[in-house]
């Protein structure tokens, strides 16, 4: 179902539910992609994302820092669309070939799109206000950086090494 593993660091796709985020003022925008056959449907793609073994290990650290729970019946009914909310998100869109995760408290957002022979994840930063009033992401958000594109280039291999082995 995956071509050849090379993920790559691209701009969200100009009508893409994350794209309107990359134009909003000191907003932090990303998307990774890695090729597909174009079989693969969001369901699919949701459902190896966070069932596969990296992301069951923030499952239980989400569990046990977040109190937010989620077992692989939540996967399955956010994979189908029956489900609003997803350990520390909630569903803020849903197209039939993406979907747009809010994190409680509006701070970051996850994105997964599958369609057009590429699967892709993306993330969101929202701003605050800073001392000055001006709009941050912060020294934290900028400390972490290296290590969120890690684990985000992570995630996704993972997600589409899943798919494979089906």
């Amino acid at each position: 179902m995956v071509g050849p593993m090379k993920i790559t660091e691209t701009e969200p796709p100009p009508h893409s539910l994350i794209a309107p985020f990359a134009d909003r003022d000191a907003h932090y925008t990303d998307c990774f992609e890695v090729a597909c056959d174009g079989a693969v449907m969001l369901p699919e793609f949701i459902t190896a994302f966070y069932t596969q073994p990296l992301f069951r290990a923030e499952r239980l650290v989400l569990r046990f820092a977040a109190g937010a729970r989620a077992t692989d019946a939540d996967v399955a009914a956010l994979a189908q669309g029956r489900a609003a909310h997803f350990a520390v998100w909630r569903v803020s869109a849903r197209r039939i070939d993406e979907v747009l995760l809010e994190q409680e408290g509006g701070r970051t957002c996850s994105w997964l799109q599958a369609g057009g022979g590429k699967l892709r994840f993306g993330s969101v930063v929202v701003p605050v206000r800073g001392r000055e009033g001006t709009l941050t992401l912060g020294p934290v958000f900028h400390s972490l950086l290296g290590a969120h594109k890690y684990y985000s280039r992570a995630l996704l291999a993972g997600a589409a090494r899943k798919l494979t082995s089906l």
